[in-house]
């Protein structure tokens, strides 16, 4: 029976053969010649050089593997040509006899074998036909569940199905496979916006673009309202599926029309992979539901993988999000200060404060333990506003003990801009303070302005005109510096510590921080270098003419006492030199 051509594809066979002998590339081709159903459009390849190049770009319908052509091992070869080709079926040829080896290389990857001993054009002809039958029958399979999605039709158990059917497929040819589950972050205010009709016809196009960002062997099915899941077949390692992530994500970033408005929507992916995380559809499909919730507490798209301490790291860290709200308030909160020197005066020209945590039972807990926690958990957002009320508090008093013009500078979460209501807080806390507003410098990395640029945009204005300062934090580890040095009022930027510290072993270190400093100078941009930690490093800074260094080299962050003791040992110095 032959199949009709819109069924098939395309009435041409494709056929790439793998051998090192020419004479058996004929040989094989003569075999499949002058037949009215294939009569093939063969490529052939003899060394193993050129093999990956073809595989990767050569459009092609079946591979026959000649298993004489490998590069040390048959069955890692096999395995690299299974996911290569991104599912192609290979036929496998060699000189045993079929009782002998068709098992062993079925269970390897290959799609069929037939022993040269055995080898007729019938043989040939038969086994080329099923393999290429099958394979448009399977294209035609993910056409229609292509066609489910893109008509809005959610089947949780034909997903099911597939999962088994892929499941069954992974546990036969002994290699692993993924299951990405993707939430779209609030669609609940997308339906009132455009209304539902609407957001279907949204998730169809999203549905659109993340499938062109997978392999022909992945499966793409909606399974409800705001759901999409992914099986991702026949994967090596983590590397293989994160770039397929990586992918995906790419295309939600990518704007969506409805209604000639671009819409840019956000979602959670949770990943799960077999055999780590389970063996069964429900099983692999409860735990990649697990993991995208966890990444529901990351800003943005964002992924999590599954992981069998994830529960229990989800408890310590429940635990850890309900003793920082007693600390917020229970008075546990502290902030302590790292000074800022100018390099032409090597006076102190002001401070970064810096929040701890004195738990009661833990002693003092590292920012890098609970500001994840707080940020997740939206604590951040009333805590940033302490610290804020605690840095004005410290500045007014810093001029009373005789050190005015110094400036504090507090960190700004990403969250606060989450807070429609930021200004008019920051305001109204720095009126009740009544502090000199050009001393209070607010810090903030790239990553608080990406949530909503416009809203970030128009309340760092309205804050400047206040008279307060804004910093660029980490400088030259983000993608898009350079557009917020133009866009934003920036007075400052500090280069991160990671070039600093790699002063005198990276000479790439080095072309960093000059062209940084050179950037910054030419837009009338101070610049404060992080991580200072050796006179060698302090020395080149001083030769490019860089503003003010922060670092162990000069001090440690420190309680208030501390600093007010620091501040005044700095100053009978300066006095004894006078």
């Amino acid at each position: 029976m032959t199949l009709p051509l819109e069924t098939v594809g395309h009435d041409q066979l494709r056929l790439l053969v793998l051998t090192p002998d020419y004479a058996d590339f004929l040989w094989l081709t003569a075999l499949l010649a002058n037949d009215p159903e294939t009569s093939p459009d063969s490529t052939w390849c003899p060394d193993l050089v050129d093999c990956d190049d073809l595989i990767r770009n050569a459009t092609f319908d079946v591979i026959v593997w000649d298993c004489v052509f490998h590069s040390g091992s048959e069955t890692a070869f096999l395995q690299y040509l299974a996911v290569a080709s991104e599912g192609r079926p290979v036929l496998a040829l060699s000189a045993e006899a079929s009782r002998d080896r068709a098992q062993e290389l079925l269970a390897s990857g290959a799609a069929d074998y037939l022993s040269r001993q055995e080898l007729d054009r019938w043989s040939l002809r038969r086994a080329v036909k099923f393999l290429w039958y099958r394979e448009q029958l399977a294209n035609s399979a993910h056409t229609q569940l292509g066609r489910g999605v893109a008509s809005g039709f959610i089947n949780r158990d034909l997903f099911f199905d597939r999962l088994q059917q892929a499941l069954l497929r992974a546990q036969r040819g002994s290699y692993r496979l993924a299951l990405l589950h993707l939430n779209i972050d609030d669609f609940r205010s997308i339906n009132e916006s455009f209304g539902y009709q609407k957001s279907d016809q949204l998730m169809i196009k999203l549905a659109s673009q993340v499938r062109h960002g997978l392999r022909r062997v992945d499966s793409l099915m909606r399974i409800g309202g705001d759901e999409l899941a992914i099986i991702v077949e026949k994967i090596e390692d983590s590397l293989d599926i994160t770039q397929i992530i990586r992918k995906v994500v790419g295309a939600l970033d990518e704007p969506i029309s409805i209604d000639g408005q671009s819409v840019v929507v956000s979602a959670s992916l949770g990943v799960a992979t077999y055999p780590e995380a389970g063996d069964s559809p429900e099983n692999l499909m409860r735990r990649a539901n697990r993991a995208m919730f966890e990444a529901k507490r990351d800003p943005g798209t964002s992924y999590r993988f599954y992981d069998r301490q994830l529960h229990i790291s989800a408890g310590y860290q429940l635990r850890l999000e309900a003793d920082l709200r007693n600390a917020l308030r229970g008075d546990e909160l502290e902030l302590y200060y790292q000074p800022r020197i100018d390099l032409a005066s090597d006076d102190v020209r002001g401070v970064e404060c810096l929040l701890r945590w004195n738990h009661p039972k833990r002693g003092l807990v590292g920012p890098d333990e609970f500001i994840p926690v707080a940020e997740r958990s939206g604590l951040i957002v009333p805590i940033g506003y302490w610290v804020i009320e605690q840095a004005c508090k410290r500045l007014k008093e810093s001029a009373e003990l005789g050190f005015p013009g110094l400036v504090f500078a507090v960190n700004l979460s990403f969250r606060q801009f989450h807070d429609r209501k930021m200004t008019e807080t920051i305001f109204r806390i720095i009126f009740n303070a009544n502090v000199d507003t050009s001393l209070l410098e607010l810090e903030l990395t790239e990553s608080a302005m990406m949530h909503d640029p416009e809203y970030a945009k128009r309340c760092l204005r309205e804050l400047n005109q206040l008279g307060i300062s804004f910093a660029l934090d980490d400088f030259g580890t983000g993608f898009s510096s350079l557009s917020h040095l133009q866009d934003l009022p920036i007075s400052l930027v500090k280069i991160d510590k990671s070039f600093v510290q790699a002063l005198g072993e990276s000479a790439g270190a080095e072309h960093i921080i000059r062209a940084i400093i050179s950037l910054a100078h030419s837009l009338q941009i101070s610049v404060v270098a992080e991580g200072v930690e050796t006179e060698s490093q302090l020395e080149f800074l001083r030769q490019q003419h860089c503003d003010e260094i922060q670092g162990y080299y000069y001090a440690r962050p420190m309680p208030w006492a501390d600093l007010v003791q620091f501040l005044n040992k700095r100053g009978q110095s300066a006095c004894l030199q006078l």
